[in-house]
């Protein structure tokens, strides 16, 4: 006999987060979003910086929301981004707001790693993809310009790990975010501290590892009666955002991959034992930690930020154009007039989005998108085209069988024109939804912690009942996408 339960979920995104109340009954969950906000990252003597303040302002608010919708909530879990952390004293006092991951302290860092340590070797040692905002390369670049503050803190705690702990006073590192750092060792699920020594990395500051679905204390006190909730049980979900998204995936056996579409496309499938074999490693895939002992074995490809970059861009110009309407004029547009690799580095900055792909397509020989429409579609094209590189790159190299089936969850599987191209780029079905996938597998984790769940299967069934999806099929055969995946490859080899 299962007991109903209000769950309230914290999603925060890298520009937004929201309180969802989840009601779930035992068969089914259903959703209610009760406060959103921005989550604005601020620019402060010269570094690129979360507010964190600002984001426990913006959960007390949630939790107060969640107060006045008159039902007691059963338990509270937090999912965010991955790599980005906070320093405590010994007081338990926060040392210096977050630094953003696209802060540019860590040019140069990856490759300082690599003097230290091969590189073969920090991968073999961690099986995660090398990205230069890894907290590895942070704390690298810390260690050399912040040496003092490094020494002198006493608590490490990633995004999530810190607002939990400014909510309950709890200090521990839940696994799927740790597993984001590039400092943990996959087979062991422990920090690789002879790894962190040779890099001159401090690990004094480094908290126990917990597994996804663990019971982190209960509200404080003073928050409890600030917001009216109650004290209830925080859990430590799937708390890098997307675990939370992957436990989401309504798939069935296992011949299935996953993107997680919103401003990156995570892209990959489960597994149960981590690959760290030169193929992966030079394919750049990851080895990330899912709930219920599985492996995210993942491409990290730009995914919407670059649409998301040019519409701001667009917007500051003057225009008023929804996602919707931008995605519309895309359909509209000529096919395939230039190819882009979303992945270049040239992407990866913010500003001046719209220019930068002009750029590239005339470096590279190529027209010249000029328009809205043409500059959109020349990037749905070219994110449909990279998943196909990633799904097959996947099949014949890593995993060594077919993939039936892709299945897109989160905000990006919305958007029906790229979900169409990315059927037809990749020649299988494309099922798209739901698009809340990581407040719902926030949600669901908190239930299978209460003992409502049974594990990964029963939770996944239970999506699978509560939440339509769409299913996209690819039409016939057409030789224009082969021919400019052709021209992608070529693109990639170039780089």
């Amino acid at each position: 006999m299962h007991t109903a339960r209000n769950l309230l979920g914290f999603d925060f995104g890298a520009s937004s987060g929201r309180a969802m109340l989840g009601a779930f009954d035992g068969e089914r969950l259903a959703l209610k979003e009760i406060h959103r906000f921005s989550n604005d990252p601020v620019r402060v003597a010269g570094r690129f910086v979360w507010d964190a303040p600002r984001l426990l302002f913006e959960m007390k608010r949630g939790l107060a929301a969640a107060a006045r919708e008159g039902a007691a909530v059963d338990a509270v879990g937090i999912d965010t981004w991955g790599v980005d952390y906070g320093l405590l004293d010994g007081a338990g006092r926060l040392m210096g707001l977050p630094v953003h991951y696209r802060d540019t302290r860590t040019e140069g860092m990856m490759e300082e790693a690599f003097r230290l340590a091969p590189k073969e070797e920090i991968f073999r040692r961690t099986g995660l993809a090398f990205n230069s905002f890894n907290t590895l390369y942070q704390l690298l670049a810390a260690s050399r310009e912040e040496k003092a503050l490094l020494e002198a803190a006493r608590t490490l705690l990633f995004m999530p790990d810190l607002l939990g702990y400014f909510l309950t006073g709890e200090k521990a590192t839940e696994y799927t975010i740790a597993s984001t750092s590039q400092m943990i060792d996959p087979v062991r699920r422990d920090w690789d501290r002879e790894l962190l020594a040779k890099l001159g990395i401090p690990a004094h500051f480094l908290t126990v590892i917990t597994p996804a679905g663990e019971r982190r204390g209960e509200l404080l006190p003073e928050i409890a009666e600030e917001t009216g909730v109650g004290r209830a049980p925080l859990i430590a979900v799937a708390s890098h955002d997307t675990a939370a998204a992957v436990a989401a995936v309504p798939a069935r056996g296992e011949d299935f991959a996953y993107i997680s579409s919103g401003t990156w496309s995570l892209l990959g499938a489960e597994i149960r034992t981590p690959l760290c074999t030169p193929e992966v490693m030079a394919a750049n895939y990851t080895n990330e930690g899912g709930i219920d002992g599985t492996v995210r074995l993942l491409k990290n490809i730009m995914g919407l930020w670059i649409i998301q970059e040019c519409k701001r861009e667009w917007d500051r110009e003057g225009g008023s154009e929804s996602f919707a309407q931008l995605a519309e004029m895309a359909e509209g547009a000529a096919p395939f007039l230039a190819v882009i690799d979303v992945d270049d580095p040239v992407f990866l900055a913010p500003g001046g989005m719209p220019e930068r792909i002009r750029a590239y397509c005339r470096r590279t020989g190529q027209k010249v998108p000029e328009t809205k429409a043409e500059i959109s579609r020349v990037v749905y094209e070219g994110l449909a085209l990279k998943y196909r590189w990633a799904v097959e790159q996947m099949e014949e190299k890593l995993l060594g069988r077919k993939i039936g089936v892709l299945h897109i969850v989160g905000g990006g599987s919305k958007n029906s024109l790229l979900n169409r191209m990315t059927a037809q780029a990749i020649g299988r079905p494309v099922v798209a939804g739901p698009s809340e996938g990581t407040v719902i597998g926030n949600l669901l984790v908190q239930a299978m912690a209460l003992g409502e769940i049974g594990g990964l299967g029963e939770l996944r069934e239970v999506v699978r009942r509560s939440f339509p999806v769409e299913e996209v099929l690819p039409g016939a055969k057409d030789q224009a996408w082969d021919d400019a995946y052709g021209r992608l490859l070529g693109l990639m080899e170039g780089r």
